[in-house]
């Protein structure tokens, strides 16, 4: 196993990567209850959903252990299950069925994509500093989803954003300040597991504050429903509307996956100069099988989490944290009432925290020259501000194509560089339009 998985080539050990496989899952297990709530609104059932989600987050966080050696775990995306039900199926008027579909063809292009190289090209194409700037950018984005899940920030504060009042009707921002303290305090003093030993005290904390409710008559197991397996609709695939829907969530998709493996693995220290990720073809084919065992399942699309960074910061390098992160995911079939009881205030500190253990990468940025520093910059306010890491790669990238044509250096930058500024200008202006 240590040999497989190339521990001592990595410098860890099994220990650490059982704690950093048990944090990841932790700090993304909100998935489970979120992805169930929001596609059940579609009109799928809640625990047919919670089966897929469990299973598809299983099998393909094993591809990514097995085929591409990485701490990266997967499961149905936050945003493009947003867009499943809110737009395909609530605005569109189309059935659930119909989104499955285009989930399914999505993820079966993507593994062709994959075996042929394109998405790899498409990954080289981004210059190194972008990548930083990802990497960066990532790390501000989860940071602010660890402030918003817990509460601390708010819009309804009399200005566009900030800290609520520590008071008795904010009890998980409090009870999300005392876990980051603990957090910080546990990281400074090398706990071994800091992260999740935080993620665990904060849990008990919450108790008293009525933050982590425990239901009368607790059972921590449950028996699962059976998925909605190939549940596809095939009639409307040659429908204009079909294309705007199976493209967007490509082009979501591909995007929001490449920014999360170069921010985790830039993280992790296992970014190469040409790709960005030391096996990184095999880690894109892992995304998109699992897509395509979601929406076989019943689950929009399967992506990489940007959560799985926790699980790196925790010690994870290798991809029996994964492993370790996919047990879980199947154990939670049978357990999630038990996994239900860690409130968004407790996984929240982690998430802050790995923002800041993210931060390091912006060292490397060149800001002292604007051609380089620009794009990162903007690459780097863009994900959180926008609430998207696929938007900041967008306008990173744009951005990057301005500076050197307005610094005379056009000729530097690659033709694959070119062709996707003008496709994410296309998109821009489609959806200004549509």
């Amino acid at each position: 196993m240590c040999e497989f998985f190339k521990l001592k080539e990595r410098e860890t050990t099994v220990s650490r990567e059982i704690i950093g496989g048990i944090t990841t899952f932790l700090a993304m297990s909100y998935i489970l209850a979120v992805n169930p709530g929001i596609l059940s609104q579609s009109g799928l059932d809640w625990g047919a959903v919670f089966s897929a989600t469990s299973i598809s987050a299983t099998i393909a966080t094993l591809v990514m252990a097995f085929c591409a050696n990485l701490p990266i775990a997967l499961a149905p995306g936050l945003g493009l299950n947003a867009f499943f039900t809110y737009t395909v199926v609530l605005s569109m008027g189309c059935t659930p069925a119909f989104a499955l579909t285009a989930v399914f063809v999505e993820g079966i292009l993507f593994i062709l994509l994959s075996v042929f190289g394109v998405r790899t090209l498409i990954m080289e194409s981004i210059p190194r500093s972008l990548r930083k700037a990802v990497a960066v950018g990532i790390g501000l984005f989860i940071a602010l989803i660890g402030l918003t899940n817990a509460g601390i920030t708010s819009g309804d504060t009399g200005t566009l954003i900030g800290f609520v009042n520590f008071d008795g009707e904010h009890a998980p921002a409090i009870v999300a300040m005392l876990g980051l303290v603990i957090t910080i305090a546990l990281y400074m003093l090398k706990v071994p597991g800091a992260i999740l030993i935080g993620i665990i005290i904060t849990t008990v904390i919450g108790i008293p504050f009525g933050v982590t409710s425990v239901p009368d008559g607790f059972k921590p197991f449950s028996t699962p429903k059976a998925p909605h397996l190939f549940m596809f609709e095939w009639k409307n695939i040659l429908t204009l509307k079909f294309f705007v829907v199976f493209f967007t969530f490509l082009f979501t998709d591909l995007f929001d996956t490449i920014g999360t493996l170069f921010g985790v693995t830039e993280q992790a220290g296992l970014a190469s100069r040409e790709t960005g990720i030391v096996g990184g073809r095999k880690a894109l084919m892992a995304d998109a099988i699992g897509t395509v065992i979601g929406a076989c399942l019943g689950s929009s699309t399967v992506t990489s989490f940007v959560e799985s960074s926790a699980g790196v910061a925790a010690g994870a390098r290798t991809g029996l944290a994964s492993v370790v992160t996919a047990f879980l995911f199947l154990v939670s079939i049978f357990l999630s009432p038990l996994f239900a009881l860690i409130p968004a205030a407790a996984t929240a500190p982690a998430l802050i925290f790995v923002g800041f253990l993210m931060m390091s990468s912006i060292g490397d940025i060149n800001f002292k020259d604007p051609v380089e520093g620009v794009p990162a910059f903007i690459t780097i306010i863009v994900m959180p501000f926008a609430y998207s890491i696929a938007k900041g790669i967008q306008f990173g990238m744009i951005a990057f194509v301005l500076c050197n044509i307005f610094a005379k250096k056009a000729k530097v930058v690659p033709v694959v560089t070119w062709v996707l500024t003008f496709v994410f200008l296309a998109d821009i202006i489609f959806e200004a339009v549509k």
